[in-house]
């Protein structure tokens, strides 16, 4: 048996039959796998084709490309001889991202770590931020202390902490990467304005688009201009002045990277670089050195306002001025060459990063420009309610359009005598009285001697008064329409942002009878405009009634310095007097007393006026002053106003002279530069 078995076992033709029986089997069962998958596949196929096709094809179309717009260069801004003032450069910036797990105590503590590193390694030059300005920059919703201050402006767009980092602030804050979290370093292009802080207010200055278009807090200009003109929400944009102002110009046009990606967003191909256009170059009519000497000669006036000396001449001192405004403007063309609002402040602030909230709250009262709108003085918040802003009554300025008033509405003529008693009274029964400053009785004038000696009382009798008896109700409206050929009362034309049309109290100035009102007008205590306006009103009197354009951009060119556009003078209006009112004017204009012109080599004509007010429950004095010069050939006029600054021929003339001087070297009064780089102005 055990032999049998042995040999059936060992049977090589049936191992062979078990060998093929297998061997079949798994080829058969190879087969149908096969079958099977391609039975899959072809089904699959089917389905892709004709159910699934038109949906993955118009997947494929959306996500083949991906754009990612890259924000322009923003072009620069010059004074008139090519000097920069405002420019663009390159800088690595720190930007704080919100997420929605972030803990208030984490972020705090952040704000404390990042304190500690701008400490350590930052410039020592530049302000050092502290957490509590460092939590206002990350616009979380709360303060240091947890307390709820505004809900977040937005979301998901990164804020800016700092700018211009230092290499050890790079450095470190790269090395602690995973410690700081929530952090971004980016190279992005930074507004750079000069360290001298010529022109700040005229200038302006930028924030972030995504605050520039806030609901509530933003600017109407930029409500729609992300959907409209491809704005980043990080880029920063002009928020006021010329900034502003010329904002498209300056921005150029976004470029684009454009990635290949697969339906899993991935790049899949080579990336497509659209260039970004760069953004025009601005040069200003502003005069780099005109603009300095203005800005320093207002401080100077300041200081000595308050000096022993000043206290010593009776009239010149004025302890609480801390502010002051001034406009020069080319009579021929209504070039601006200098604009200065005082005190100012360096407004690459904006961009680097308060230090702290008291640096950001101090310099709110004169942010604004106040040669054309309204600013405060350099005092604490709660005492501003205490003193005079920007805007102040134009006092004795206005006697010369006054008396032009009076001769075309021919209430008198340029000879009349007029007996100036240094008092005089209206009203019912003539229970009103009036004075002249320091109740001065001059005796017998005519309308250019009014003018020289600055009688109110002229001024009240032969216009004011005389215009409400016949006039009635409709004197006002007269009244104002001469003053708006002149500048006053209406947009200068400018077109500076936010500018200030001025206030006439005849329709607010209930406690006074309409006559008082008049009466007041007519020698500048019912009407408040701006130092801008009375420069304008300035260069008509000099061009005899030819109301210019408020100039202040003289070209604009490419960031290649091709010419794109150059700026003409415009007159807006022009008014026509007699020959004989504008000499009866003139001539007395010339003969008024001021102080600080000792020397001056040009016969000019000028006004001063002490614009006086109720103040926080006292009356205060306002210096005011407006001056053209030369006489026989007017070049340039000029308006200066220095709230609390006492009389005008005092704190606000000397500040006109120094100008007048910086004209005459950098562009001479007489068409010659007397000295320095300046060049004769454009015509």
């Amino acid at each position: 048996m055990k032999f049998r078995k042995s040999m059936s076992t060992d049977d090589p033709h049936k191992q062979e039959q078990n060998k093929q029986r297998h061997f079949t089997f798994r080829i058969n069962l190879l087969f149908f796998c096969i079958f099977f998958l391609f039975s899959v596949l072809i089904i699959r196929l089917a389905i892709l084709q004709f159910v699934e096709g038109k949906q993955l094809a118009a997947e494929e179309a959306q996500t083949t490309v991906r754009d990612s717009p890259i924000a322009p260069i923003r072009g620069n801004i010059y004074d008139s001889n090519g000097y920069p003032i405002a420019y663009t450069s390159s800088a690595q910036s720190l930007y704080f991202r919100m997420e929605s797990d972030q803990k208030k105590d984490d972020v705090i503590a952040m704000a404390q770590k990042l304190e500690q590193i701008f400490n350590e390694y930052g410039n020592p030059t530049k302000n050092v931020m502290t957490a509590a300005s460092i939590i206002k920059e990350m616009d979380v919703g709360y303060d240091l202390e947890k307390n709820p201050t505004t809900p977040p402006s937005y979301s998901f767009v990164p804020r800016r902490i700092k700018s211009g980092l230092s290499p050890k602030e790079i450095a470190f804050i790269l090395e602690h990467r995973d410690e700081l979290k929530w952090l971004e370093i980016m190279e992005e292009s930074i507004r750079t304005y000069d360290p001298g802080t010529i022109g700040v207010q005229l200038i302006g200055y930028m924030r972030p688009f995504s605050r520039a278009r806030e609901p509530k807090n933003g600017l109407d200009f930029y409500k729609n201009k992300q959907n409209t003109q491809g704005y980043l929400d990080t880029e920063d944009v002009g928020y006021d002045g010329i900034e502003l102002m010329y904002q498209e110009d300056l921005r150029g046009k976004n470029g684009m990277k454009t990635y290949p990606v697969n339906a899993s967003a991935k790049i899949i191909g080579k990336v497509q670089v659209e260039a970004p256009k760069k953004g025009n170059n601005l040069f200003l009519t502003i005069n780099k050195d005109v603009q300095q000497v203005t800005e320093q000669a207002i401080l100077d006036q300041l200081v000595y306002a308050k000096s022993a000396s000043a206290r010593a001449s009776q009239y010149g001192y004025a302890p609480n001025a801390k502010a002051g405004y001034a406009v020069a403007m080319e009579v021929d063309t209504g070039r601006v060459i200098s604009m200065a609002s005082m005190p100012d402040y360096d407004p690459g602030m904006w961009s680097a990063g308060f230090s702290n909230n008291e640096e950001y709250q101090r310099i709110q009262p004169f942010i604004n420009n106040g040669t054309i709108t309204t600013a405060y003085p350099n005092y604490p918040a709660d005492e501003l309610k205490d003193h005079p802003t920007s805007i102040v009554y134009v006092g004795s300025i206005i006697k010369p359009l006054s008396v032009l008033i009076g001769l075309n509405e021919g209430l008198f003529g340029v000879n009349t005598p007029y007996n100036d008693t240094g008092v005089f009274n209206f009203g019912k029964d003539n229970n009103a009285k009036l004075t002249n400053s320091d109740r001065k009785a001059y005796g017998p004038i005519n309308a250019a001697d009014a003018i020289w000696h600055s009688s109110n009382t002229f001024m009240s009798a032969m216009i004011g008064n005389p215009l409400y008896l016949r006039n009635g109700d409709k004197a006002p409206d007269l009244w104002e329409s001469y003053l708006n050929k002149f500048g006053l009362g209406v947009l200068t034309g400018s077109g500076l942002p936010r500018e200030y049309a001025g206030l006439s109290e005849f329709k607010t100035n209930t406690k006074e009878t309409l006559q008082s009102r008049m009466v007041y007008a007519s020698w500048g205590q019912n009407e408040k405009y701006t130092t801008m306006q009375m420069a304008q009103y300035a260069t008509t009197l000099a061009n005899r009634g030819k109301r210019m354009k408020p100039l202040l951009v003289d070209k604009i060119e490419t960031y290649e310095g091709n010419p794109v556009k150059k700026m003409e003078p415009e007159v807006l209006e022009e008014t026509i007097f007699p020959k004989p009112y504008w000499d009866s004017v003139i001539k007395g204009m010339e003969k008024v007393t001021v102080q600080g012109f000792d020397g001056f080599p040009y016969s000019f004509a000028r006004k001063t006026g002490t614009s006086t007010q109720s103040v926080g429950g006292k009356m205060i004095d306002n210096a005011v002053f407006i001056a053209y010069a030369p006489l026989d050939k007017p070049k340039l006029a000029i308006a200066v106003v220095v709230p609390e600054g006492g009389f005008g021929s005092w704190n606000a003339a000397p500040i006109a002279r120094k100008m007048f001087d910086a004209y005459d070297q950098y562009y001479g009064l007489d068409g010659v530069p007397k000295g320095g780089k300046g060049t004769t102005s454009a015509q």
